[in-house]
């Protein structure tokens, strides 16, 4: 499964997800070795939370890295 990553890597300090993909460093640290069921799940969450990080206005985008 292909990865959310867009290579920005800054976390939110309120939130602890990547202002970016919106995930937290431990997901992004297992993502390359998770089994896939694990993966759906992380991915489940995401637009959950890039929601949230786009309602604080502090996500960035591919175009803005």
């Amino acid at each position: 499964m292909k990865s959310p990553c867009i290579s920005v890597c800054r976390f939110d300090g309120r939130t602890g997800w990547c202002v970016a993909c919106a995930r937290t460093l431990a997901e992004c640290r297992e993502w390359k070795k998770a089994p896939r069921p694990r993966l759906l799940a992380i991915n489940k969450t995401l637009p959950a939370r890039l929601a949230k990080l786009d309602a604080r206005g502090i996500r960035v985008f591919e175009e803005e890295a």
